[in-house]
């Protein structure tokens, strides 16, 4: 089981990061494109979008925007030179800052510029990919990575540097919601009254993880989930059959990253549908059970064993199956769009466990179990404690 984590393949594609090649969106990338060119651009602007709706290489195609002065709506234009530094990502008026982690690389004090040539071949190969698929590029998918102080003073020395083209710099924070509170405070002043054309991007999918005092400092901008049709259409350029690009994008629910996970037959979620069939089938024999007790707690040692990223991804999961689940169970099928495809294992058998008599409990148990693995409980007891606690759950009668 955790072998299988491991050495799930990488995803293989190329990306550009121009506005043409965002999937959707084009209410966001014309607002973009029109106020940098009519000069209204603030100084801090905090994107806000769930995963794999294109925050990252929205934010990446605006800042080139800024930086070469572009026009027409496009990232093409008389400054050549410039545009062409963004080809591989390595433009002197574009800083990078996102989560890290100590490793077998760096031993201690990490911050984002020991990882840069990863973080090209990120933005190349991976730019819808999430947190998780970050932290297994880098080796550190057992860690917690995050934004520190270290890199808030990273941040502060590059900012006072002269602009390398004489107009805009650009700080992009990826995930700044796992900024910790040091290094938050820390950058608070510079936020608030940046140097002359300095611009802050932040990405974040959990906007109230961020601190309140940047945030207010911040004009946010939200992003819809991907439309069905802008991953249909992606998924037929990759070659695959329309019908069945259409029900790929159906089931990723607006995540173009799941989409293309799905693709690729390289979803954790292929992982996670088999723990958590696993979990579901122990806690429905678990009902004066002493064996199957026995079961629910080897499966929570064997889950424990995964990193804590791993860990959290998971219980997020568990959250959507169960939704997913009270949802057929109420008749919106129309909502539903997950499929569990483990063999014998059937979501609308399951559906009628999942009702209004337990549903609030449910979430919040899983809510709790993340929260706890969040703050470095001893997982194993976290994930015992949970299996337990959700058996008897599911066995609690609808109203």
């Amino acid at each position: 089981m955790v072998d299988h984590m491991k050495h799930l393949p990488q995803k293989n594609y190329l990306w550009a990061m121009l506005f043409k090649d965002i999937l959707g969106l084009a209410h966001i990338k014309k607002h973009l494109a029109t106020s940098a060119e009519a000069g209204r651009i603030p100084h801090a602007q905090l994107f806000v979008g769930p995963e794999g709706c294109g925050t990252l290489p929205m934010a990446v195609a605006y800042a080139q925007y800024i930086i070469c002065n572009n026009r027409g709506g496009e990232n093409t234009g008389e400054n050549a030179s410039c545009n062409l530094k963004f080809d591989s990502f390595s433009h002197p008026d574009m800083h990078f800052a996102f989560p890290v982690s100590n490793s077998d690389k760096v031993k201690s004090h990490a911050v984002s510029d020991h990882y840069m040539e990863e973080w090209r071949q990120f933005l190349r190969e991976q730019p819808y990919g999430n947190l998780f698929d970050w932290y297994r590029l880098i080796g550190i998918e057992k860690k917690q990575g995050q934004i520190g102080v270290d890199e808030a003073q990273d941040i502060v020395k590059k900012l006072s540097l002269k602009s390398y083209e004489g107009g805009y710099k650009v700080m992009l924070i990826w995930m700044a919601d796992k900024m910790n509170d040091a290094a938050a405070n820390k950058l608070l002043k510079l936020i608030e009254e940046p140097p002359k054309q300095t611009v802050f991007l932040l990405i974040a999918e959990d906007e109230e993880q961020i601190i309140q005092t940047i945030r207010s400092r911040c004009q946010i901008l939200h992003f819809p989930p991907l439309a069905e049709e802008a991953i249909g259409d992606a998924l037929v350029e990759r070659g695959m059959a329309r019908e069945e690009a259409m029900r790929i994008a159906h089931e990723a629910n607006g995540n173009f990253n799941k989409a293309l996970d799905l693709m690729n037959e390289d979803s954790e979620d292929l992982v996670f549908e088999k723990w958590f069939v696993q979990w579901v089938r122990s806690a429905f024999k678990a009902k004066g059970n002493k064996g199957a007790i026995h079961e629910l707690i080897m499966w929570s040692d064997e889950v424990s064993k995964t990193g804590r990223e791993t860990q959290k991804k998971f219980l997020h999961y568990c959250l959507v199956v169960m939704r997913q689940a009270m949802l057929i169970n109420y008749n919106v099928r129309e909502l539903a769009y997950m499929r569990v495809q483990v063999e014998g294992f059937q979501l609308e058998k399951f559906a009628p466990f999942v009702h209004e008599n337990n549903i609030l409990d449910i979430a919040k148990e899983l809510e709790d179990a993340i929260y706890h693995i969040e703050r470095n409980g001893n997982s194993k007891i976290i994930l015992t404690d949970l299996s337990i606690r959700l058996t008897r759950l599911l066995h609690k009668k609808a109203a």
